[in-house]
């Protein structure tokens, strides 16, 4: 009997009913409108921002699973949608926006779009010295609404709503009553004509209200006057300038903020690309080259002493333990006391080492001062401070240490051991000829990146002491025990105008550096090597 075999085509739509296959289709369909609708909407907003970057993402996305719901051939990659959708939004967008903010001049001063800054400060408005000026009379609903009886420095009399035209009604008409001898109306139909002192109580709710519409905005200025404000400034489109209408200087947007002849720059700005200037900021300002230059030795240190301290650490419990006459009972239950401080959720830890390193009720402290009358400074002398921060860190890192080595131990053929102890070698030379060298080659790899973790374990810093204590007189806020990670969440986060293109250019340095270093480690101990 001859068999059949079917091309091979790949993965094909599971074959279903004819009612089945319009019942998932019309659900597909469904499903694709509420993604599109919700789309097309957050698109819109990007678009009214002017934020073209995300706006070009979110729509590449939507195209594609657009496509790959609704054409048959690309089937497969409906299970991979919305990871890959995800690992865009999450992982691809941030490192790319990243890269791009590095070349602008992003920063909380520089935070919108040309068209919002121009749209912003034509929002702004001025009381003309040589403007119509008003005196006014409040009335108040009993459902607490206002309205303004203002009369005109010609005698005129006008009621005002906030946010309403301005009217001029007669007396007599509509729900406007007679007027007095200053022309101001006895009664006005659902409100109450307010007192001097009741509309002394009512002063600060009167001052934030505003009557009438642009350009003739009037507002209360005191309690018996009121000014008209005019537009401050105005867009020359074809000039691409700003005009202020109070003192007639002409902006000229240079750099991302609209300045003046005489150099004087409106705010807010708005983002514009800089090129390489915060590479070069970095590299040739020497007020900054130097606290970076600090933080990165720092950096360097405290993740290649904390990775060497806790893989000695750890390997020495790991020799003693395997070496070791006590009980095996006994042993599973020191190792599993030991992998507590891994266990632990990371911040309780630092928190409760904290505790321990209190100045003044701290108990490494007390024990200090009991044996050498000395209490030292965890917290505001440099040289503590990053020993404490090494110290902790070792305490997490150990556990980890302890465990690969652990394993990594047992794989060694005891025979190497047998062979070097008849040819006369000792337990030292044994650990530097056969131990260390073997450990190596498994955990090399997983030194590395421990190594490229604590590089940037900004947890750590953080929790303890902020980076502190501070670095005096530096232009941007660091701290002596601040890592590159920490000194840029501090340039991005850390002060009221953080500059986030220059604090994307240090974390691009970060990556180089990082990135550099693995690969050399894994060059270095021959991880790439086919044996």
């Amino acid at each position: 009997m001859k068999s059949k075999i079917s091309k091979v085509g790949g993965p094909k739509r599971p074959s279903t009913s004819p009612l089945g296959f319009l019942a998932g289709y019309t659900l597909k369909l469904i499903g694709l409108a509420i993604l599109d609708a919700i789309a097309l909407w957050f698109l819109s907003q990007l678009y009214k921002d002017q934020v073209w970057f995300m706006f070009i993402v979110i729509g590449v996305i939507t195209i594609g699973i657009n496509l790959v719901f609704l054409v048959e051939k690309l089937y497969p990659f409906q299970w991979l949608a919305p990871g890959l959708a995800l690992m865009i939004l999450l992982v691809v967008y941030p490192v790319f926006f990243t890269i791009y903010t590095a070349f602008t001049n992003y920063s909380t001063s520089n935070l919108l779009t040309k068209s919002q800054v121009i749209t912003a400060l034509q929002s702004e408005q001025y009381i003309s010295a040589d403007g119509p000026a008003f005196s006014w009379t409040a009335f108040r609903s009993p459902e607490g609404a206002f309205a303004i009886w203002f009369i005109s420095s010609d005698g005129k009399g006008y009621l005002g709503m906030p946010g309403q035209l301005l009217e001029q009604p007669l007396p007599g008409q509509g729900n406007l009553g007679a007027l007095d001898e200053n022309g101001v109306p006895l009664s006005l139909t659902g409100y109450t004509r307010l007192t001097k002192a009741q509309t002394v109580k009512h002063l600060t709710e009167l001052t934030a209200l505003q009557f009438g519409t642009k350009p003739g905005i009037i507002t209360i200025a005191s309690i018996s006057k009121a000014a008209q404000y005019q537009q401050k400034y105005t867009y020359l489109p074809e000039q691409d300038q700003l005009l202020d209408n109070e003192t007639g200087i002409v902006f000229t947007p240079v750099n991302g903020n609209f300045t003046s002849p005489d150099g004087t720059s409106l705010n807010p700005g708005f983002q514009v690309g800089v090129g390489l200037k915060n590479f070069i900021k970095l590299s040739n300002t020497a007020a900054l080259r130097g606290p970076v230059l600090l933080v990165f030795s720092w950096t360097i240190g405290f993740a290649l002493f904390s990775v060497l301290f806790s893989f000695a650490l750890g390997l020495f419990l790991s020799v003693t333990f395997q070496n070791s006459l006590l009980p095996s009972v006994l042993i599973k239950a020191i190792r599993s006391v030991l992998l507590l401080p891994y266990a632990i959720p990371f911040f309780l830890s630092v928190l409760i080492w904290r505790g321990l390193f209190n100045q003044t009720i701290g108990v490494i402290n007390r024990i200090f001062e009991a044996l050498f009358h000395f209490s030292p400074l965890w917290f505001n002398d440099p040289g503590w401070a990053k020993a404490a921060i090494i110290i902790i860190n070792v305490w997490l890192m150990f556990p980890y240490m302890m465990l690969i080595t652990t394993g990594s131990l047992q794989s060694i053929p005891a025979d190497l051991y047998e062979a070097a102890e008849v040819d006369g070698a000792s337990s030292w030379q044994r650990f530097w000829k056969i131990t260390l060298p073997l450990l190596l080659v498994s955990v090399g790899p997983l030194l590395v990146f421990s190594f490229a973790g604590t590089f940037n374990n900004f947890g750590l810093i953080f929790l303890y002491n902020r980076g502190g204590p501070p670095v005096p007189n530096t232009p941007t806020p660091i701290g002596h025990t601040d890592i590159l990670i920490s000194y840029v969440y501090n340039l991005a986060f850390g002060t009221s105008n953080a500059d986030y293109g220059y604090a994307s250019t240090i974390t691009i340095v970060i990556f180089i550096i990082v990135a550099i270093m693995t690969i050399a480690q894994f060059k270095y101990t021959k991880v790439w090597e086919e044996v």
